[in-house]
């Protein structure tokens, strides 16, 4: 990974203000984006803590989990994972994802062939472009098909420890899987996992860190309004626990509120369509297995009982399992949408109580074991697998009307107001550059600013398009890997999902 070119210090000397609603991922990165340039800027998060949205087990570096997504999504997806990976490089388990098509499946394993080709060569182009791209291997070895022949070979061999090769992961694969419910080839690429709980840390440490930049957790946002005597807005808030609403008038706002962005939205009078889905990934224990796996994945229909499922490991034998059923990760009614009266799709009752409270516990053991038993259709032993902690669950925006759309970064109301709406984990990135794009455009930064350090003139570097993240970069593995296993074990998930590979 690289290094950042050269010392931190601010580079744009402005006085502006920026209040952005919600610590997820978008808020926390956009936060980090602005507060490592130099801008102030205020993050306000209703939770304790930062990051805790949605389950995140997945870098999509070409969107090879979906088959329904256009070739234009994917290579956006490759390009913001390559992103992605550089800024937070100690949230990444780097270990490859085993694609197969099970026999019941209609469609066929060449079917991939043309959009992996496209992907391996916008790859190899960024690559050329800027050596700090190559972050996901050789482009070269961006994926490959193995054939049963092949699988059969590696079936005899023992599962190692560490990777030599790229076919020393499919062992553990190849030893446990029932070939004979597999289409062949099956297929290795290079989309690497991205652990929520070390994203979350890297972003809690370089947001102490950095002077301008002013967490408040705990603290809710009661109202929004715009100001009269000049463009901006005050943010009214009210800390957890207490009755006070405290006002403060900022510059710009920005709605990073993920599935209640519409809340903030409905302040302002602001109309959008969107949906929310809710979701829910389950946490299985397997200590019988051993060595190095890779992600899994099983394609299979959508919302049917023979829907996609995922693999995803972490050390210790601890498992994360999506179903793409509507008895797993899916739910019955799971998918709203956005009303003539309302920006904020309503989710039913028993979904708001399970994001603010908590899961009964014979749901948990239900729709874990079922994932377990989803999952043991094509690897067998894997049916002893027990449960080992509550879900990964949240609901995730969607914005407009297509429940396929996997891209999406920023949209903008009236003045000095935009609302981040990232789908993925990895367009976070590409909505702090539009918002950032959007002050220059509002005239609350000039443009001029890009050049007023000269270290960054002579580096060739443009605030706007280089991604400026000294303190992020200085946080270490070991001092990631603790904070991670801190922010686990306070929302009770095993240290295993904290730890790197």
């Amino acid at each position: 990974m690289h290094k950042p070119l050269i010392t931190h210090q601010p580079l744009l000397n402005s006085t502006i203000k920026i209040a952005i609603i919600g610590g997820g991922v978008a808020g926390s990165t956009i936060a980090l984006r602005f507060a490592e340039l130099g801008l102030d800027t205020t993050l306000i998060e209703k939770g304790p803590s930062l990051v805790n949205g949605p389950p995140i087990c997945h870098l999509h570096a070409g969107g090879n989990l979906y088959r329904e997504i256009s070739d234009e999504q994917c290579l956006v997806l490759l390009q913001q994972s390559i992103d992605t990976v550089k800024v937070y490089p100690h949230s990444v388990n780097i270990r490859p994802t085993v694609i197969a098509l099970p026999k019941t499946d209609n469609g066929e394993p060449e079917d991939l062939l043309p959009r992996l080709e496209k992907l391996r060569a916008k790859y190899q182009d960024l690559v050329n472009k800027d050596n700090r791209n190559q972050v996901l291997g050789k482009p070269a070895d961006y994926f490959r098909f193995y054939s049963r022949a092949e699988l059969e070979v590696l079936q005899q061999k023992t599962i190692p420890e560490n990777a030599i090769d790229a076919s020393d992961w499919l062992i553990s694969f190849a030893q446990n899987v029932d070939l004979n419910k597999l289409k062949f080839p099956v297929l290795l690429v290079q989309e690497y996992g991205l652990s929520a709980f070390r994203f979350a840390a890297i972003a809690s440490l370089a947001i102490e860190r950095l002077p301008k930049c002013h967490l408040q957790t705990n603290n809710q946002v009661v109202g929004l309004t715009q100001q009269t005597d000049k463009p901006g807005w005050q943010v009214s808030t009210k800390q957890h626990g207490s009755d006070i609403v405290q006002h403060k008038n900022y510059d710009y706002v920005i709605n990073a509120c993920g599935f209640k962005s519409g809340e903030i939205d409905d302040m302002v009078s602001a109309k959008r369509k969107r949906m929310v889905e809710f979701k829910a990934a389950y946490v299985a224990h397997w200590p019988q297995c051993h060595g190095i796996w890779p992600e899994i994945v099983f394609y299979g229909e959508r919302g049917t009982p023979q829907g996609m499922a995922q693999l995803t490991p972490y050390p210790d034998g601890y498992f994360q399992l999506h179903g793409m059923t509507q008895d797993i990760t899916l739910f019955d009614q799971g998918l709203v949408a956005s009303s003539v009266n309302s920006a904020q799709p309503k989710l039913a009752k028993r979904f708001i109580e399970k994001i603010d409270k908590q899961w009964p516990e014979q749901l948990i053991q239900n729709r874990t074991l079922g994932s377990i038993e989803h999952m043991a259709q094509f690897l067998p032993e894997f049916s002893s697998a027990t449960v080992a902690a509550k879900p990964l669950f949240g609901a995730q925006q969607i914005p407009g009307e297509d429940a396929n759309l996997r891209t999406a970064d920023v949209s903008f109301y009236g003045q000095h107001y935009a609302r981040a709406e990232i789908v993925k984990a990895s367009s976070a990135l590409d909505a702090a550059d539009a918002i950032l794009k959007n002050f220059i455009d509002c005239g609350l930064i000039s443009e001029q600013l890009m050049y007023a350090d000269e270290r960054l003139v002579k580096a060739g570097i443009n605030y706007l398009t280089e991604h400026y993240f000294p303190v992020s970069l200085q946080c270490s593995e070991t001092e990631v890997t603790e904070r991670a296993i801190a922010l686990a074990q306070e929302r009770d998930y095993p240290m295993a999902l904290a730890n790197n590979l």
